[in-house]
């Protein structure tokens, strides 16, 4: 019995040292492979980091510079037409924002206002009197970003941009929040009445001054886009 089991043992050791060996024999030549195969190795990369976020929910697409500059909302207002200019310049000024992520916003307002037949002076009020262009702000009831959109509210006009977390990304807050006033609009009947729904005030009707201050603001808009001087008024610190 002595001399059997030893038999068995030996043997088993040589089946799995053998068995090892080619293990590590096939992980050498694999490894010869793939660095001689650039191409298969960044295949297998790419099919590695799609398990893995599959599986894990890791995301990996912020890696790159060059991405995060696709990514930024900004653009150089000197590309900007004079008059769109003038006031990504003039709101840099009163609302102590950098011009480039301004000169973003009021070209894609210049691009979607007509779209909602909606002036692109008005969005950019709303949005300078909701969030002074913070496209992080959040008040007390939930309204979120650049236009103080209700997210819990129209959550279903943020499904096609993503989901809900799209409210805090500045472009897409400006679609949404245009939507949401162009049926307020429509709703009511009037720019005034519109505002108040949109401000959260169609039933009492007492609005704070909020359509005075966004009608006030929408004009010194106006006035900058024609080439006018405006003073800008200092904006106290959040």
């Amino acid at each position: 019995m002595r001399v059997f089991a030893l038999d068995v043992g030996q043997g088993f050791f040589l089946i799995t040292h053998s068995g090892l060996a080619l293990l590590g024999l096939g992980v050498f030549c694999f490894a010869i492979i793939f660095s001689t195969k650039p191409d298969l190795r960044s295949n297998a990369e790419v099919q590695l980091i799609d398990w893995l976020q599959t599986r894990h929910g890791l995301d990996f697409s912020f890696s790159s510079s060059t991405e995060a500059i696709d990514r930024a909302t900004a653009a150089d207002p000197d590309d900007l037409p004079k008059d769109q200019a003038n006031i990504a310049f003039w709101l840099s000024r009163k609302y102590r924002v950098a011009p480039e992520p301004l000169s973003a916003l009021v070209a894609e307002a210049y691009d979607i206002g007509p779209k909602f037949k909606l002036d692109p002076t008005l969005l950019l009020a709303v949005m300078a009197v909701e969030s002074s262009f913070n496209p992080f702000a959040q008040s007390p009831v939930g309204a979120q970003g650049l236009m103080q959109v209700r997210t819990n509210i129209h959550t279903d006009k943020y499904d096609e941009f993503g989901g809900d977390f799209a409210a805090f990304d500045p472009v897409t807050n400006l679609h949404v929040g245009a939507q949401v006033l162009r049926e307020a609009i429509d709703r009511n009947g009037s720019l005034e009445a519109g505002l108040r729904q949109y401000v959260g005030a169609a039933i009492s009707g007492e609005d704070g001054g909020y359509v005075t201050k966004v009608l006030a603001e929408q004009q010194r808009l106006r006035d900058v886009a024609s080439g006018k001087r405006v003073v800008t008024q200092e904006q106290p610190l959040p």
